[in-house]
């Protein structure tokens, strides 16, 4: 089973967190920010891999450390679940509408981590969530899971609606991803033989 298990505790945040790629989509995530949480329960549920995440984080100041820190961990579990990536897919990539919003999102679980951002959000907050926050867990999961990972907004007027087709559209092309390949075996899938 490709499963990892991650504990990361710093002076503003405690995280644990564990990820099987071959799940089914559960989720039990509780970071004290509500928004949030529901974010991470369309991740697991839409790419089929099961989450569960506790953090405890010092929102007394605001919401960003805890939240980029799930990125950092979830970014390493996956790092960690994915070993050396013999027979997965590598590659995966999803359009994805919900309502009014549409989300380009393009990856590769190249090792080489790099963000395009060009998604942009009409309201400041969701609730009481900042929306700067939406790209700071994708920079986080991007930076420690190693992937190259591209998000476009087509189209959106709602901001609940963007960062919601945002999570969901990673899900599904993360679901691609990782899924192995029958026509590669347990090939290292590059040309260079390590990922």
């Amino acid at each position: 089973m490709r499963q990892a298990s991650i504990s990361r505790k710093t002076n503003e945040t405690e995280i644990a967190v564990t990820l099987n790629l071959d799940g089914s989509g559960q989720y039990d995530c509780h970071t004290g920010v509500g928004f949030f949480d529901h974010m991470l329960e369309q991740l697991a549920r839409h790419a089929l891999v099961d989450i569960t995440l506790k953090a405890t984080g010092d929102l007394h100041i605001d919401d960003h450390h805890t939240v980029e820190d799930c990125g950092i961990a979830l970014g390493q579990a996956l790092t960690e679940a994915l070993g050396d990536k013999r027979g997965i897919r590598r590659y995966g990539a999803c359009h994805l509408a919900m309502d009014d919003a549409l989300l380009r999102c393009a990856l590769d679980l190249s090792g080489r981590p790099y963000l395009v951002w060009n998604v942009e959000f009409p309201a400041e907050r969701i609730g009481t969530f900042d929306t700067e926050l939406v790209r700071e867990f994708f920079q986080a999961l991007s930076s420690h899971g190693g992937i190259t990972l591209h998000m476009d907004k087509l189209h959106g007027l709602n901001s609940h609606h963007i960062a919601e087709a945002a999570f969901k559209a990673l899900a599904r092309a993360l679901r691609e991803a990782v899924e192995p390949d029958p026509r590669k075996g347990d090939e290292i899938p590059s040309t260079k033989g390590a990922l």
